[in-house]
């Protein structure tokens, strides 16, 4: 039996799949979790084969919890499961040490296939996404400059950046017009868009 832990902010979402993975009967859901804060206690205690993380929860990313569990709990295997079919989500989910990912519109037995092929030892990646990964390449964003962006994502002025990520006003301009150049943006909030869409941020 492949014990697994599903996280999924929206109940609806993750309800239905567990429902649909019980049916197997080989796959057993033995913990479901709505934030990402809630993975590893939930891991620690149902001891899953498997964990199903969508990327955008609150409490953490699924991204994050992922690298968690591969330090925490390196014996799960980590499928991210999402609605977000972004290439920088894939390189970075890699990263962290998931072993598998799917968007949420791939057809139930291909998710099914894809827990039993993770769960025996081998990686599985949605095919368009990982092409799409590859013609776009890595992240060109520095840790730096992704952290002012994401900061100016919210729309603050360039003092109030400065303050907060604790930087000259100047070295904050620099981080932004090398952003701006590296997406091919006109704006900062474009640079912002254009990072997000392709899952840099």
């Amino acid at each position: 039996m492949i014990r697994l832990l599903l996280a999924d902010d929206q109940a609806l979402v993750r309800g239905a799949m567990a429902a649909l993975l019980n049916l197997e009967p080989d796959l057993c859901v033995v913990a479901e979790v709505g934030t990402g804060d809630e993975v590893l206690a939930a891991a620690r205690r149902s001891a899953p084969d498997v964990a199903l993380l969508d990327v955008q929860m609150p409490g953490g990313d699924g991204l994050t919890v992922a690298g968690e569990l591969r330090h925490a709990l390196p014996d799960v295997r980590v499928i991210i499961c999402t609605t977000f079919g972004r290439p920088g989500y894939l390189a970075r989910a890699m990263a962290a040490g998931a072993v598998g990912f799917v968007v949420k519109d791939t057809p139930p037995d291909q998710l099914v296939d894809a827990i039993r092929r993770v769960h025996a030892g081998l990686r599985v990646i949605d095919p368009t996404l990982a092409a799409e990964s590859m013609a776009l390449g890595p992240s060109p964003l520095t840790p730096r400059e992704r952290e002012v962006l994401v900061a100016a994502s919210t729309g603050r002025t360039v003092a109030d950046l400065a303050r907060i990520l604790h930087l000259s006003e100047g070295t904050v301009r620099n981080h932004l017009s090398a952003a701006i150049g590296k997406t091919g943006a006109r704006t900062s909030p474009e640079a912002a868009r254009i990072a997000e869409d392709r899952g840099w941020l």
